[in-house]
Formats: structure tokens, sequence, C-alpha cells
């Protein structure tokens, strides 16, 4: 029988055996409340990023031995995934601020997810407020112009060629810079929360639009075909 991977559940309650901390003696420490590391340690809630970092620095530890097993753990199986991500059919998702195509949608529980991207909004009044989700991304312009907005760093400017990467709980927004009609960007974002996908879904609000990328973007350099709803 192949050995299962262990969740984060497990991985807290072997943490907590190591320590012979009882359930609340690991609330108090942590921060988290018990109810919450019950449910998770019953795997019936998980914990995003941020939650792990507090963990880990609550209890002053590193986040990799807050994921360490007990000795003589299996190793984890090569489970030999891949995903060709192609752009005609990753899920598009329209929003007021960028149009978004959501590659290589068929893998499940990601730990990344790359994301292609054209900027819409041109000024931070037009974008609104700074967004925050769990985890960190990397963003590298394709094309255009593209100006990032940071909660605690100066806005920069980025041109074809120059990225950034960032710790995506920091409040943030790309828009197109002066003069540029529209960047044109590649993304990954990743995080401990295996719902990662469905969390960013959840940041598009009601006006947003979803569906399967029928209409794909030109390649880098080209025009692009998409529609705008």
């Amino acid at each position: 029988m192949t050995p299962q991977h262990p969740t984060i559940g497990s991985l807290l309650r072997s943490l907590r055996a190591r320590n012979g901390w009882t359930l609340k003696e690991m609330s108090d420490r942590c921060g988290i409340p018990l109810s919450t590391l019950s449910k998770v340690e019953h795997d019936r809630l998980t914990l995003t990023y941020d939650k792990l970092l507090q963990i880990s620095q609550r209890l002053n530890i590193r986040m990799s031995e807050l994921f360490a097993e007990q000795d003589g753990a299996a190793e984890p199986a090569v489970t030999a995934r891949r995903s060709i991500g192609r752009i005609e059919d990753a899920i598009r998702v329209n929003t007021p601020n960028y149009d978004y195509y959501y590659l290589c949608p068929e893998l499940r529980r990601k730990r990344m997810i790359p994301v292609f991207t054209r900027t819409r909004a041109k000024s931070l009044d037009e974008f609104g407020k700074l967004v925050h989700h769990s985890g960190e991304e990397y963003i590298y312009v394709l094309e255009g112009r593209l100006e990032v907005h940071t909660e605690f760093y100066d806005p920069i400017v980025l041109g074809p060629g120059e990225s950034v990467y960032i710790d995506s709980n920091m409040g943030h927004a790309y828009i197109a810079a002066e003069g540029c009609d529209e960047a044109v960007l590649l993304g990954v974002c990743s995080s401990a929360d295996e719902q990662l996908l469905e969390s960013l879904f959840t940041l598009h609000g009601d006006k947003s639009a979803a569906a399967p990328a029928t209409d794909a973007p030109a390649k880098p350099g080209g025009k692009a075909k998409a529609k705008r709803s």
C-alpha cells in the first residue's frame, strides 16, 4: 500500500506530541484558537501560510521544523505530476483591474499557481484598495511598463525583463505605468495553503467573470485577442 502524504494536521499533531503539549497548551503558545487547532489536527480545516508563519514565530522554530516528521518517517513518494501550460486551456478571469489566465488548471492542490496577466488599471485610484492573500508571488514583466505598489515600499516601475518577488500578505497592486496602455505579466503565486487557487478566486469578487480561455491572448509581442468584459 502506498503511504499517504502527511497532512498539516498530522504534522502539527506530531509536533505537539514531540513536545508533550496538550491541545490547550499548544493553542496558548501559538495563539491559534483551540477549536481551530482541533479541526486542523483532524483534517477538517487547513491553515493559510500566514497562520503557519504565526505558529513558527510564536513557537520560535523554523518553518522547516514545523513540517519535520518524526524520525523514521518514509520519504514522500514521487508523484510525477506534469501539466503543459497552454493558454487555450487556461481558466480566464476578467476583473476591472486585470485579465487573468490561470495556467495548468487540471492540477489540483497546487502549491504554486502560474498566471498570465494583462493589467487594466492605469492609476491607483482606478485600482482601488490594495489586495492581500496568503503566500508569496513572483511577477515577471513580458511587455509594457508596470508600476508596482506595495504596503511598505515606495512604488517602482518595471520594464520588460524585470521582475519583483513579494510577500503576498503585504498589500499590493499592479497597474500600467504612465504612458503605457497595458502591461503583460507572467506571475507565480505560492503558498502552503493547498486551496490557494480557490483563495485567489475569492479576491475577484462578484464583478469578475470566469471561463475557459477560448479567446486566447496573442503571445508576447502580438496584439491580444481576448475579449474584455
